[in-house]
């Protein structure tokens, strides 16, 4: 085996143009595979950072009817909502794929949030527990986070995000500063601001509203305990769950939203559509949906860059019928030697393989290359894959061994008589 992989060595940089123009078709191949793969797993890879985030690993639980996310409002007949109680809580803290949960009530003020003679619009008001800073990652910039005193004792006080202190603040210090919230003094603890650096990337204004658009005009979080002096009637909870890793969001929003439901008795006089119950969140399946059709496209692009695979290995081929009729001799002297038909037919497998192989070696450099130049150039997200390198470079072999079949046959076939007598 040895000795064959060394003389096809010799045999290919004994031709050197000839044995490159033949590795060609194979380079083109190979680079075009492991560019396209590199481009489509570095844009799945963006979808997923974009949508999940950069490692939160965070479901929404939310109340819904008809698959569509509701809103609790005065009036709403909700009786038959489980009221999440702390051995609940404690219950979904302690699920398999679950690293911790926080309970929320929220809501869109358009007005009546108000700093002196100034106010702001469309502003979120969020009533959580003591967990809801530490869940989502938020880092105290000024102040102080809540404390257990705010909840035993009903304090009104708050913590506004960056946006709602610069909606309602213009530059100055808001920490200790009372704002009214429908006509109900609440003093500012704390402002918040996002802990990670994550950035999703725009490419669209549409992409823009998804991400920012809706939170641009900040929000405020007072404690849970104070959220029935603000709205008179029972909200039930929504849940955030923080599962154990991105693969894990699925299960464990599933797990969380099929407890919560089993506490929620259906009424006689609904449907299903029109039954109220908890849903999560399906950010995880949105992405899998949209990387299976990036994938759908990859597949596709990769078939037809795979026909520049097939002209390659028929040019292989072609060089390697040639090469048994310049080696006409050569052949049948070793035949006449002792040689057997399965030494001969290795030898000339083997350097079609090598041949194929050297070619699948400089089309994955050329690939990553050439996926580095198009993501400069259209700005377009790359991951080199080490499996696609990989198998690329076994499947030239694999062509190197199916192209030169027929002609390593055709040569260890050759009459060793006819062969010495040829001219």
């Amino acid at each position: 085996m040895f000795e064959n992989i060394r003389l096809s060595f010799q045999g290919i940089f004994g031709h050197k143009m000839r044995s490159f123009l033949t590795m060609l078709g194979i380079i083109i191949g190979i680079a075009a595979i492991i560019a396209i793969v590199s481009t489509i797993k570095g844009t799945n890879d963006q979808i997923k950072n974009n949508l999940v985030g950069a490692g939160d690993n965070l479901v929404d639980v939310k109340l819904s009817m008809g698959g569509y996310d509701i809103t609790p409002y005065d009036g709403m007949n909700l009786d038959n909502i489980p009221v999440i109680d702390g051995n609940m809580l404690e219950t979904m803290k302690d699920m398999k794929d679950v690293a911790n949960v926080c309970i929320y009530h929220e809501n869109e003020m358009y007005e009546g949030i108000s700093y002196r003679d100034r106010s702001a619009e469309g502003l979120r008001i969020i009533g959580t527990d003591n967990s809801y800073l530490d869940i989502n990652n938020y880092l105290i910039t000024a102040g102080r986070k809540f404390v257990q005193d705010d909840f035993n004792k009903r304090r009104n006080v708050c913590i506004i995000d960056r946006n709602a202190a610069d909606s309602l603040f213009e530059g100055e210090e808001p920490v200790n500063q009372t704002i009214e919230i429908k006509g109900i003094p609440f003093i500012v603890a704390g402002v918040i601001d996002k802990s990670d650096d994550f950035e999703p990337v725009i490419n669209s204004p549409e992409e823009w509203y998804t991400y920012y658009g809706e939170s641009n005009s900040g929000f405020i979080v007072i404690p849970e305990t104070a959220w029935p002096e603000l709205f008179s009637y029972d909200q039930p909870f929504q849940v955030i769950v923080k599962a154990t890793s991105t693969e894990a969001m699925s299960s464990a929003g599933k797990e969380v939203e099929e407890y919560l439901n089993s506490f929620i008795t259906s009424s006689e006089n609904q449907n299903d559509e029109n039954q109220i119950k908890y849903k999560r969140e399906n950010t995880l399946e949105k992405v899998k949906a949209l990387q299976e059709l990036s994938n759908t496209t990859s597949q596709q692009l990769i078939w037809i860059a795979s026909i520049s695979l097939i002209v390659g290995g028929i040019g292989v081929m072609n060089i390697m019928l040639v090469s048994v009729t310049e080696r006409t001799r050569e052949i049948g002297l070793k035949k006449a030697l002792g040689a057997r038909k399965r030494a001969i037919l290795g030898q000339f497998l083997t350097e079609a393989a090598v041949l194929t192989s050297l070619g699948g070696i400089l089309g994955v450099g050329a690939g990553i290359g050439l996926a580095y130049f198009i993501s400069n150039v259209a700005s377009v997200p790359v991951a080199i894959s080490i499996p696609a390198i990989v198998v690329s470079v076994v499947f030239s072999m694999l062509i190197g061994i199916i192209f030169g079949l027929l002609p390593s046959v055709k040569a260890s076939n050759l009459n060793p008589i006819d062969a010495l007598r040829y001219e």
